[in-house]
């Protein structure tokens, strides 16, 4: 389990036998519901006492305790530790013993954490333990809000441009100088502050892009793309190699492409980095995808699913068999919408298994399996083994052959029922998508109970949203007329500092939902063409894309940019 591994406190109680299986179990799912530290979940289902963990910490340490309220700690100790370092890692300097710098760490277990300070420092360390609340209320208190913290500025004045050009030069074609590259101070430093600035900026994914010339560093926010300003080009091998590290990839592999994972304690809060490089001809690029466990909130309420979609998803799910699929564009939240149906589902009397390719978050109770067609593991076979496994709900990440699609089918008419997504640009599509992969259209249609298709678009910023007057040219790009209108308000964000004056902040998703009924299913049947599928749905009474966007504009939550963009 991913907790054992997160947790080490949790481990080393369980060792010691002082928390049983069942307590054990109540702990791991606690801490994933809620996102909730351990320590605090053993004080509160009184399993233990505070006094009692810490104690327990520094016997494993072989170090002490400090009650933090008793400590006078000076400026100039203040000044050892910098504030951004303080509040990434929760730590405070509390003392000198021997020339070691004594610091106090909320998970004084994570040996990880220890090094990085360590390395940060530029000089021994000896962890201490302390109440985790006092702690953060030390470095509130002493360091105040003021960012004396480092930035970027200052971490790129501590290298000097020709000794890093000749480090570079020597670490080209040698592994070993590579790595002592990569484990330098200034590059640990720099590589931690892009990862912190991401996280604090909300980015979904951080790209690394080596060009002739420069080296560009780029943040996708709200699905749009950032840029940082340029460090120099010289750090792009070091970064890079650095990244490498942590993902535990081949550092002295740049000819192929590499998958790799990072786990973080970033900001107290649990990040996962799914890392991919890709050889270009300056250079690997690499592609962080950033899974903040505690910013993903995996119930269908929080979907923002109409009333009517909402009462359809809650109801299909529940359903003995049949296929429900998810569609839509890379990015649109396709898996986020099947792990909250999941979630849904997931009780004490179901057996639930995932296909998918790569696994995003981990779930407590459900079974999920990574594909890797490289070592023959393809969606196919892992389907395959399923059917064995006696499941009652199924999820394929994604029916991208035939294959996959017979035997999803198949176990939808042999009582299972299978969550799905396929790439369409509509919800009629996913019907046709899946003819032209070469299914027969009378298995579709009696297997087949209804298709989502979903989009994300930006939401305009509460802070600085302003009303305004749109131009019949903008009207016209969304078919609508001013005698349409009557007194609907449009808005648009003005841009401010909370929104990093880019007029919107965060996402909302918009959605398109066809059922297949009797009328549908002839139409399949008779190997209609999506455009006459969309005509009778929307007969039918579904809402488009286009529509439900539209829903979106009037209520203020986005703009006519974004919907037309995406539909």
């Amino acid at each position: 389990m991913s907790d054992e591994i997160n947790s080490p406190l949790l481990s080393l109680i369980r060792e010691q036998g002082m928390v049983d299986d069942l307590q054990y179990e109540d702990i791991v799912a606690e801490s994933k519901r809620n996102s909730t530290p351990v320590i605090q979940i053993l004080q509160d289902m009184g399993i233990m006492k505070l006094d009692d963990i810490l104690q327990i910490e520094a016997h494993a340490l072989g170090t002490i305790v400090v009650q933090l309220n008793d400590l006078k700690i000076s400026p100039e100790l203040l000044k050892r530790v910098p504030v951004k370092l303080a509040q990434t890692y929760k730590c405070l300097p509390v003392g000198m013993d021997n020339g070691a710098l004594q610091i106090a760490m909320s998970e004084p277990l994570n040996p990880g954490q220890a090094d990085e300070i360590q390395f940060a420092v530029k000089g021994d360390v000896q962890v201490v333990v302390a109440d985790p609340a006092e702690i953060a209320k030390a470095i509130e208190r002493l360091y105040g809000q003021e960012d004396s913290g480092e930035g970027f500025a200052d971490i790129l004045k501590d290298i000097d441009p020709e000794k890093l050009a000749r480090e570079v030069e020597d670490a080209t074609d040698n592994t070993k100088a590579a790595e002592a590259l990569a484990n330098e101070v200034p590059i640990v430093r720099f590589v931690n502050l892009v990862l912190q600035q991401a996280v604090t900026d909300r980015a979904s994914d951080i790209h690394f892009e080596p060009f002739e010339t420069e080296f560009r560093i780029r943040y996708r926010v709200d699905g749009a793309l950032y840029e940082m300003a340029p460090p120099p080009k010289n750090l792009a091998l070091p970064v890079t190699s650095r990244i490498k590290v942590m993902a535990n990839l081949n550092i002295s592999e740049k000819r192929l492409p590499q998958d790799g994972r990072i786990s973080l304690n970033l900001n107290g809060k649990q990040i996962d980095l799914r890392v991919s490089t890709l050889p270009t001809a300056f250079g690997e690029s690499v592609v962080l995808r950033v899974l903040d466990r505690s910013s993903v909130n995996l119930e269908i309420e929080s979907l923002g699913f109409p009333r009517y979609i909402h009462e359809f998803v809650t109801d299909v799910i529940n359903r003995p068999n049949g296929i429900f699929v998810v569609t839509g564009p890379t990015g649109s939240g396709k898996t986020t919408t099947l792990y909250s149906c999941l979630r849904r589902v997931n009780t004490i009397d179901s057996k639930l298994l995932t296909a998918e390719d790569p696994v995003e978050f981990d779930i407590e109770g459900i079974m999920q399996v990574a594909i890797n067609d490289a070592a023959g593991m393809t969606f196919a076979k892992a389907l395959k083994s399923f059917l064995r496994q006696d499941p009652d709900i199924i999820m394929v990440g994604e029916m991208r052959d035939l294959e996959t699609a017979q035997i999803s089918i198949q176990a939808s008419l042999t009582g299972h029922l299978v969550l799905s997504t396929l790439h369409t640009n509509d919800a009629p599509g996913a019907v046709t998508r899946l003819m032209d992969m070469g299914v027969e259209p009378f298995l579709i249609s009696s297997t087949m109970m209804g298709v989502l298709a979903q989009r994300l678009v930006r939401t305009c910023c509460k802070n600085c949203r302003t009303p305004f007057e749109p131009t019949e040219e903008q009207l016209s790009m969304l078919n609508l007329s001013p005698h349409d209108l009557g007194d609907k308000v449009f808005h648009y964000g003005r841009g401010c500092s909370v929104c990093n004056d880019t007029g919107y902040k965060g996402r909302k998703g918009i959605y398109e939902l066809l059922v297949v009924n009797d009328a549908i299913r002839t139409l399949i049947n008779e190997r209609a063409p999506t455009v006459v599928l969309r005509q009778k749905a929307v007969e039918l009474g579904m809402v488009t894309l286009r529509e439900d966007g539209l829903r979106g504009i009037f209520d203020g939550d986005t703009t006519i940019e974004e919907v037309v963009k995406y539909t």
